[in-house]
């Protein structure tokens, strides 16, 4: 399933994102910057196994990168 294809999967992604939820709030001990760098390093491991799977492309993997850091940092809404 590429990116594409899992944002218009509406009820797995909402169901998804509330399970992840969860466990985030489960982690509510730990400072934020913590929990970000944990994040990143599952993150990583998760977009290298899709990669190799070839369930996404390299290409497709900066657009995500991109649109992540334009919504993160609120490019353009300045």
């Amino acid at each position: 399933m590429s990116f594409a294809e899992a944002l218009r999967a509406d009820h797995s992604l909402e169901a998804c994102l509330d399970e992840l939820g969860d466990a985030l709030r489960a982690l509510e001990e730990y400072p934020p910057t913590v929990v970000a760098v944990a994040l990143r390093v599952h993150l990583e491991a998760l977009l290298q196994a899709l990669l190799e799977s070839q369930v996404c492309s390299r290409a497709e993997v900066r657009a995500y990168f991109k649109e992540l850091e334009r919504e993160a940092l609120q490019y353009g809404e300045d």
